[in-house]
């Protein structure tokens, strides 16, 4: 599918304000979190991801625009998107440039960071309508969920065609995906007690079947042992799928069957974050699969509202989330010798 960019660079709006808290003092069973106000009220600010320059973008998904925080100023900057995109998620490129996932409008789109100019890629299928989810692979296409329409795609930026796959699974509910070292991409079918992915040269579709019927798995993780983890947001759990044979394992969440686990990712000990989001306020809790236990319980500060989804810049060591109460957040991790003892 051909690109078109936009006719002109786009207005930004550069506004600066302080913390919304200081770090928190907490117990060796929390871990410290800061917030940031988001300047824009209920706009529903998501989906952070870093850039090479340390920058935060995110999407305000209600409020049609992209995001940019630098969290050592406390300074925010806001580019607009088209009316009627309701950005859902952003992930950053090589050459630190951001790509969101047009929502409402079908499109995957690229905004330039210096100018504000977007490039958009509309789907080729009417049929996918809300593109929901990315992750890059290491060719550097995106793989993205769709979730109402019922599909996986694929954009190879480089010449902007579009695959897509349509789930065999009717109300699958494609929703977080992850990509593991050969390219092949992992997804949560929510709308189903199933796991999927994709055969990246073939695009041959594969499912894996939960144990339990009532499962709903809505993210998704890989550890370094090839192992997909995913929070089942309906019973309240963290489960392990082993993608060779189909074995699954699952763990109760500390807040029980009403916790509805959300957001999710994993750290570079392979130790797994979920935000329980039935328990108020939200809580980060942290897991780790080398003793088979939850290590730690941290409440939001903010309280959340609703954490849909965070992740893990290895070179802070820190977790990144954005939250229904209008804030960008981030966690310290611990050094995975504090887990272990």
């Amino acid at each position: 599918m051909s690109r078109f960019p936009s006719s002109a660079p786009l207005l930004a709006l550069l506004t600066a304000v302080p913390a919304a808290s200081a770090a928190v003092r907490a117990p060796a069973d929390t871990v410290p979190i800061r917030e940031w106000t988001v300047p824009w009220p209920e706009t529903r600010p998501r989906d952070p991801a870093v850039a090479p320059d340390g920058k935060i973008w995110f999407v305000g998904q209600v409020g049609n625009y992209i995001g940019r925080l630098d969290p050592v100023s406390g300074e925010f900057k806001r580019f607009t998107v088209d009316s009627g995109t309701n950005p859902h998620n952003i992930i950053i490129d090589a050459k630190g440039r951001p790509w969101y996932s047009g929502n409402r409008n079908a499109t995957i789109g690229r905004i330039d960071p210096a100018t504000g100019a977007l490039t958009r890629y509309p789907m080729p299928d009417p049929g996918a309508r809300d593109p929901h989810t990315q992750a890059f692979d290491q060719q550097g296409n995106i793989w993205f969920t769709v979730q109402q329409g019922n599909y996986v795609g694929r954009l190879n930026p480089a010449s902007g065609k579009i695959d897509l796959v349509k789930m065999t699974t009717p109300r699958a509910l494609p929703y977080g995906i992850t990509i593991d070292p050969t390219g092949r991409p992992y997804f949560d079918l929510f709308g189903s007690n199933k796991i999927g992915t994709i055969d990246p040269r073939t695009l041959e579709l594969k499912e894996y079947v939960l144990p339990d019927p009532k499962s709903r798995p809505r993210r998704i993780a890989r550890t370094s042992d090839g192992a997909i983890w995913y929070g089942d947001y309906t019973r309240g759990y963290l489960g392990r799928l082993d993608p060779a044979t189909g074995a699954v394992k699952e763990w109760p969440n500390p807040g029980g069957a009403s916790s509805f686990p959300y957001a999710m990712t994993v750290d570079d000990a392979d130790r797994l974050w979920l935000v329980e989001t039935g328990v108020s306020p939200n809580r980060l809790v942290g897991f780790d699969p080398k003793t088979e236990k939850w290590f730690s319980q941290t409440p939001i500060p903010s309280g959340g509202g609703v954490v849909r989804y965070m992740i893990f810049d290895p070179k802070a060591r820190v977790i990144w989330f954005g939250s229904d109460k209008n804030t960008i957040g981030r966690a310290q991790v611990p050094p995975a010798r504090q887990t272990t003892t």
